[in-house]
């Protein structure tokens, strides 16, 4: 009956290992596999930001380089050759894992052929609104394909809010307004009467842009973790509100716009926004580092549980068979052959060699004469 249980233990102890190991191994398999998708998105992300870290500089060069040219500047500005040379270097890295090589081919020749623009004023404006919309477009792809829109963290949901669309719209807008503005000066007929319809128009758009923006950082501000998002935001936001203020009386809602103040705080308002963008980039990037920081700490967790786990089961089998081969008796010696038998070999009580030295021969007779 023991041999029998012993026989039974082992195929019972694999049976219970593989019990214990394929639950284990299961839960293992979609911890990692998460934590890989997790890490994947994060990534993604990273560049995501990274290429609009190029365009926020790009956007801001295409609107100065509009209002120099509504103003009769002939050439390429030397910001504007830096920030395509920028964005083509990072599309060049980039723009397989974004799907944006064919966009920012297409924008770059678009943008190439704006010193060629002629036609007067507002040919030339509306040449450079074509090549503002592009970019504002290449900026909802990179946002897209970058799955920024899909993120998990509400802080971060609605920075990528702030900085893919918010940011570049109200530059844009601002930008156009400030210029209309500009045209309504030296317009006459059925053009000032569309160009005074459109600049009524771009008033309303960037009041409702600023309104986004600004809840679309409040949002993240009233969501995050972040100990530095507010302190980093407050400044900045204060003097971008400023400069909005200053616009909208320069524009005079239902009046004559005043030209000078409007140029002014279009300067402000572009300068504040290129800050604006950087702070919130390089938020969105420490926030996308403590996550991937989080994520490379729990896959090595993980990897740690995993191997302690299979120790464990390996001692659990492996142990039993160590612990029979330490208990186990010594094996019986094999039998000797009779030839090499010594005397004695069997002990005492089985020697059979004559003891002829304690032999007495009177022994017999004495015994004979007690009777």
């Amino acid at each position: 009956m023991n041999s029998q249980r012993t026989r039974l233990r082992s195929p019972l102890a694999v049976i219970l290992t593989a019990l214990v190991l394929l639950p284990v191994a299961v839960l293992f398999a979609r911890v990692w596999q998460e934590n890989s998708d997790q890490r994947t998105q994060t990534d993604l992300e990273k560049k995501g930001i990274e290429y609009i870290t190029a365009l926020s500089p790009l956007i801001s060069a295409l609107t100065e380089a509009q209002s120099s040219a509504l103003q009769g500047v002939n050439g390429t500005p030397e910001s504007l050759t830096a920030a395509v040379t920028n964005v083509a270097a990072v599309d060049q890295r980039l723009g397989a894992d974004l799907k944006t090589r064919e966009r920012w081919a297409d924008l770059q020749s678009k943008i190439a052929n704006l010193a060629n623009v002629s036609g007067g004023g507002l040919a030339v404006y509306q040449a450079h609104v074509e090549v503002t919309d592009l970019t504002l477009a290449l900026y909802g792809a990179v946002r897209r394909n970058a799955e920024l829109s899909l993120d998990p963290d509400n802080d971060i949901s609605a920075l990528q809010q702030a900085v893919t669309a918010d940011m570049p719209s109200v530059l844009v807008l601002v930008s156009q307004m400030g210029d209309v503005a500009n045209l309504l000066q030296t317009a006459t007929g059925t053009a000032r009467a569309a160009l005074s319809l459109e600049f009524g128009e771009k008033v309303i758009a960037v009041e409702k842009a600023v309104n986004s923006l600004t809840e679309s950082l409040q949002a993240a501000v009233d969501s995050t973790d972040s100990t530095t998002l507010s302190g980093s935001l407050v400044n900045t936001l204060d003097s971008f509100r400023r400069g909005v203020e200053t616009m909208t009386r320069g524009a005079n809602p239902g009046g004559r716009p005043n030209i000078g103040t409007i140029s002014t705080a279009q300067t402000a308002l572009q300068s504040s926004l290129n800050t604006l963008a950087g702070v919130t980039l390089k938020e969105m990037e420490g926030l996308l580092d403590e996550r991937m920081d989080g994520l490379d700490y729990r896959r090595g967790e993980a990897i740690v549980i995993g191997l302690l786990a299979l120790l464990l089961v390996l001692g659990a089998v492996l142990w039993p068979i160590f612990g029979r081969r330490l208990t186990a008796p010594p094996a019986a010696a094999p039998d000797e052959p009779a030839a090499n038998r010594t005397p004695g070999a069997y002990g005492p009580q089985y020697d059979l060699q004559p003891n002829f030295g304690e032999f007495d021969p009177t022994r017999r007779e004495r015994s004979g004469a007690l009777r």
